[in-house]
């Protein structure tokens, strides 16, 4: 990780100088966000983002697999093909009573937008939208083509949506070449922090086997929980690896761990431990289960151990679209932002993979997946501004 440091050489004005009341971004963010599209359901949020894009020139083609609504969406044939990319889905609510406003009715309070989906990522794709209807509205002719990638599974599995619109386009040679995913990115200040990367996740569901007996005969029994013990804080306490500039060090980190009958006087007969490495790109997938199982097997432990790749690591060092990323943040908003990888997977991890340059660019992160979720409704306009910034710094 590392910040990039510019000097600042254009000024903007303060957002509050916005009118919200006749805020594009703002009023299509609140559409969409009426919308009960909970994952894997889309609650027609993809019909809307084409009736808007049909009429800028865009092909749009539904791509469904199973219960999941997918779009591709261009305008444009030739390269380079520059691609927003998100999702229509949100998480679940919650209990609705414990919201300061219903959820699906966003609300404006002191210049805060509230609602399921304010941050993720339903503000961003209304940014997305605004963003391309500026920019083409004043270059009709422009250059190479734009591309939507939308799904409504990011939330979900993540079987049927990004990553089977992905397998499709390369199946056809139809290659994207610069993508911008609008997951919530920022930290304090709208524009702060992009992530040009993320870490690889791998995931592990562990039984170990003993011998289910009486606890007051553990001689004629094997606990498991014991066995494991000594194995489980080996893999805790080793040192993966050290990161380098991009990645912080790989982690491990149990996330559940199951055993015995309920009964205070049995010894269970199996143990499951579920945990999860986020990994960097010192590694591979394949190092991690090796060693692992290297650990297991040391402590002589009967166990069977069934792994989930959930993505692999990736880095967009840097190119045009970084370069264009950085430069228009610090134009419209006047910041120096930092590139970094941290945080969790996002669909970037399907498209990485196809030689793409990724960044993730959308508003603060701090209330995704909460209750009162919500973003400063001014930023939706900062970041509709920052999007058709870089959409004219590579296509223009």
């Amino acid at each position: 990780m590392r910040a990039i440091h510019f000097m600042a050489n254009n000024s903007h004005r303060s957002p509050t100088d916005t009118d919200m009341s006749d805020s594009r971004t703002l009023n299509l963010a609140k559409q969409l966000m009426t919308r009960q599209s909970v994952t894997p359901l889309d609650a027609g949020c993809q019909q809307q983002m084409k009736n808007i894009l049909q009429p800028l020139g865009f092909a749009c083609e539904d791509m469904p697999f199973a219960d999941v609504e997918n779009l591709w969406a261009r305008k444009g044939t030739a390269k380079p093909v520059v691609c927003f990319a998100g999702h229509t889905d949100v998480v679940p609510t919650g209990p609705a009573a414990k919201w300061q406003h219903p959820p699906f009715e966003p609300v404006i309070k002191d210049g805060i937008l509230y609602g399921r989906g304010a941050a993720d990522m339903k503000g961003s794709i209304a940014a997305f939208l605004v963003a391309t209807e500026n920019f083409v509205k004043k270059h009709p002719n422009h250059k190479g083509s734009i591309a939507y990638l939308i799904t409504s599974d990011e939330e979900g599995p993540s079987i049927n949506g990004t990553v089977k619109v992905v397998e499709t386009l390369e199946a056809r040679a139809e290659k994207i070449d610069m993508c911008i995913v609008g997951e919530p990115s920022s930290t304090s200040v709208c524009g702060d922090v992009i992530k040009n990367g993320r870490r690889g996740s791998l995931g592990a569901e562990l039984t170990v086997r003993g011998k289910q007996g009486h606890v007051a005969y553990p001689h004629l029994a094997k606990n498991p929980i014991h066995l494991a013990a000594p194995a489980l804080s080996e893999l805790a306490a080793e040192v993966w690896d050290q990161g380098n500039e991009y990645f912080p060090a790989t982690s491990f980190q149990i996330s559940n761990i199951n055993g015995g009958t309920g009964a205070t006087n049995v010894i269970p007969g199996e143990l499951q431990v579920v945990f999860n490495f986020r990994f960097s790109t010192e590694l591979t997938a394949d190092d991690l289960k090796r060693r692992t199982c290297a650990i297991l097997d040391k402590h002589g432990l009967d166990y069977d151990i069934k792994w989930t790749l959930s993505g692999q690591p990736f880095l967009t060092d840097k190119g045009a679209l970084v370069a264009a990323t950085v430069e228009a943040i610090r134009e419209v908003a006047g910041i120096e932002t930092e590139l970094s990888t941290s945080g969790g997977t996002s669909d970037g991890r399907f498209i990485a993979p196809t030689g793409a340059q990724v960044v993730e660019l959308g508003p603060l992160n701090a209330t995704i997946h909460q209750v009162n979720e919500h973003v400063t409704a001014a930023d939706l306009d900062v970041l509709t501004e920052i999007y058709e910034r870089i959409l004219e710094k590579l296509l223009a």
